[in-house]
């Protein structure tokens, strides 16, 4: 039952209240923790990079889920009450829906007032890529793939491993998934955050492909077209880098009939309609919806799971 109020809870404070402040946010404190601890590593040759970035996510998850699980383990012992408060707002640190629309709206709004270079600026806090030079429509399309692909990495895998581990398997995601977003990319941080960016594909191979089917029925829940998007992510989920990534932007290329494209990387979908504010709209609302789905699949889980034990 605690499993239940506990998943409710981070749900309904995640809807009202959203994110705290970066002060108050362990996952901001955790990326200062990572900033700080890469330093180390920075001047070594490729292997001991290597090496260090595993010792490195290997630390972090000990400082960050151990302390977590010990922490509950002792509220529950004295208090049912202390530990499904605590329980709820740990577990909703480790997801944000509200942060992720309004993150596409702070975009949405310049691009509609013709603020195209402040749309850029804002864009930069979505994805990695470099925004100086987009046009309005990269700008909608980078915004639209970074919604689709968020939906998995800030709700859907959260939930996932609070289903299979409770809340130190949400929060040990929550790290893994930081550390891919900071240093799990080519370039500078190449080696040092290859085992976090590999890390990273494996705890999200199940949930990238449950988002992607989230977002499939949520194009039918929204009226947009569930066959196409169905057709088109098997067609185009192959075609991104990511072994993850594709599953959920293509099923959203898909739903909206819309062509979405990192230049130089990847065309996922087909250009029926132009890109444009209306796209962005309908993306929230497809994805918004998804989560909602995806939010009832687990209360469902977790009843089912009460009853039967």
């Amino acid at each position: 039952m605690e499993y239940i109020i506990i998943l409710a809870s981070a749900i309904i404070i995640d809807m009202a209240l959203g994110d705290p402040p970066n002060a108050f946010h362990p996952v901001a404190w955790l990326g200062k923790v990572i900033s700080y601890l890469v330093r180390g590593g920075t001047g070594l040759p490729p292997v001991a990079q290597f090496i260090y970035g595993i010792v490195l996510v290997l630390i972090t998850l000990v400082l960050f889920v151990v302390p977590v699980y010990f922490v509950l383990v002792y509220l529950q012992s004295i208090s049912f009450l202390a530990y499904v408060m605590v329980g709820g707002l740990l577990f909703k640190l480790t997801f944000s829906v509200t942060g992720l629309r309004r993150a596409a709206l702070k975009i949405r709004t310049p691009l509609q007032e013709q603020r195209l270079a402040e749309a850029r600026l804002e864009l930069r806090a979505l994805v990695s890529r470099d925004t100086t030079n987009f046009s309005e429509g990269q700008v909608v399309s980078a915004t639209v793939e970074s919604l689709a692909e968020n939906n998995c990495d800030s709700f859907v895998a959260p939930l996932f491993y609070f289903l299979l581990f409770g809340i130190p398997g949400a929060m040990a995601y929550r790290v893994i998934n930081t550390f891919d977003a900071m240093i799990g990319y080519h370039g500078r941080w190449e080696f040092l955050g290859k085992f976090a960016a590999r890390a990273d594909d494996v705890v999200n191979y199940i949930p990238a492909r449950i988002s992607a089917l989230m977002i499939v029925m949520a194009a039918g829940i929204s009226n947009n077209s569930m066959s196409v998007a169905w057709r088109i992510m098997v067609r185009d989920h192959n075609k991104t880098p990511s072994p993850n990534a594709g599953w959920t932007i293509s099923a959203v290329a898909g739903a909206l009939g819309v062509r979405l494209e990192k230049r130089g990387c990847y065309e996922l979908g087909d250009n029926h309609f132009p890109l444009s504010l209306d796209t962005i709209d309908a993306s929230c609302r497809i994805v918004i919806t998804a989560v909602v789905v995806w939010g009832l699949v687990a209360i469902i889980t977790e009843v089912i799971r009460f009853v039967a034990s």
